[in-house]
């Protein structure tokens, strides 16, 4: 059956709200994991007890991308994503208001079961429309997510010196996310099995065969990508204070750049991709993010380890937007629509297994060896996306050409 043709109007408004949508997501996550210590504080949390309540919230996340992946076999990620984005803000402001520990673990809970849905529904609609526009979009959704980031930590920055209490730094931002996401939401666009002539709706009970052996390759990708984030965030203040003997203040840094990093690299990241297509984007950025790692650990002191983590927003950045658009169309070339959705929730679950190996992984090899030492573990992992380089496919490079686009109205 011929796809209908897609209102090009349609599909913009489709691009800004999923790229509000990724900023608003952004900006809630930087407000929670940037004042986890006033939470431990307000809770009484102990330091033994932390790590399992940090913990928690990804394991539940990849609960929550998993049971995403069953419910799309039935209702529209589009669906999804509206019902899920006001949950998750929510449950931030619960996080900051409700009275004892147990209610904040409640909270914690719904967050992180909710955070798996959105961002796997966030992803499926991203590689819907990415389809839809027949040219490399991802990046920008993810760029988005960035901005939100740092709008986020410096949200969480003048809380914290203004001596706000959660409740107060949470409570009016929330007020205004939740309206937000439920504005956005009317405008999302979903460019999925319809546009192949099924149904708005999954058939019930229908399964879509999607070999997970073939997906192993991506998943290790990210899984690694997430291992070098996760070791910037956590461990990059730590280093540079204690390594590289920089300031309190100057250590607080680093993340900052990275994050500012990242945002650029992901804004002209889709440029790139249609220019030299997404094999030759995703190795270049594997290289940058392994030179990067190899800078910190052998920085002479603060200013050379600043340098090594801006290199590595530049690199990283690029690999996890990629790595969900290869696996989405890897599965739609192979078994439709439905098939993509799955593949970019079972995709996502090692967002969260990199998150949980990372952290620890630098900690015991930076106590047993040396944090120095432990910084090329990292780098070694992300050199591996350069053997399964050739995964991320080339569909885009035809893209960038103009040729088989699928069948839209201009987008402009």
């Amino acid at each position: 059956m011929t796809a209908p043709r897609v209102p090009g109007a349609q599909l913009r408004h489709g691009r800004v709200a999923l790229a509000l949508s990724f900023f608003l997501q952004g900006t809630v996550f930087a407000l929670l994991v940037t004042r986890i210590p006033a939470i431990q504080d307000r809770y009484g949390i102990s330091d033994g007890l932390l790590p399992v309540f940090l913990a928690a919230v990804p394991v539940l996340a990849g609960v929550g991308s998993v049971v995403t992946e069953q419910l799309v076999r039935r209702v529209r990620p589009v669906r999804v994503l509206r019902a899920v984005q006001p949950v998750v803000c929510l449950a931030l402001a619960a996080v900051g208001s409700v009275g004892s520990m147990a209610g904040a673990a409640v909270a914690l809970a719904v967050f992180g079961l909710a955070v798996g849905a959105l961002d796997a529904s966030m992803n499926m609609l991203g590689v819907s429309l990415q389809r839809a526009y027949g040219r490399s979009i991802m990046l920008g959704f993810h760029a988005a997510y960035s901005l939100g980031g740092i709008v986020g930590a410096s949200l969480a920055w003048a809380g914290a010196h203004w001596g706000l209490s959660l409740a107060l730094l949470y409570g009016p931002v929330v007020a205004v996310l939740v309206p937000s996401a439920l504005i956005v939401g009317r405008w999302f666009v979903d460019r999925g099995r319809e546009a192949q002539g099924g149904s708005a709706e999954g058939p019930a009970g229908a399964v879509v065969p999607l070999a997970m052996r073939l997906l192993v390759p991506l998943c290790l990708v990210m899984a690694f990508a997430y291992i070098g984030d996760s070791t910037v965030s956590n461990w990059s203040a730590k280093y540079l204070q204690d390594v590289l003997g920089s300031s309190e203040q100057l250590a607080t840094v680093p993340y900052n750049v990275y994050m500012v990093t990242t945002l650029l690299g992901r804004a002209v990241g889709d440029l790139g991709v249609r220019r030299f297509g997404a094999v030759a984007v995703v190795r270049t950025g594997a290289v940058v993010a392994a030179g990067g790692f190899a800078v910190v650990a052998a920085a002479p002191g603060a200013g050379a380890g600043m340098a090594g983590f801006t290199l590595l927003g530049l690199g990283l950045s690029v690999i996890v937007p990629q790595t969900f658009a290869a696996a989405g169309r890897y599965a739609f070339e192979k078994h439709g629509p439905e098939a993509a959705d799955r593949a970019v929730a079972r995709l996502n679950i090692f967002n969260y297994v990199g998150f949980l190996i990372g952290s620890p992984l630098v900690g015991a090899l930076g106590d047993a060896w040396s944090y120095r030492g432990a910084m090329l573990v990292p780098m070694a992992l992300v050199l591996v996306t350069l053997v399964y380089a050739r995964s991320f496919g080339a569909p885009e490079a035809r893209y960038g050409d103009g040729h088989e686009r699928p069948r839209t109205a201009d987008v402009g």
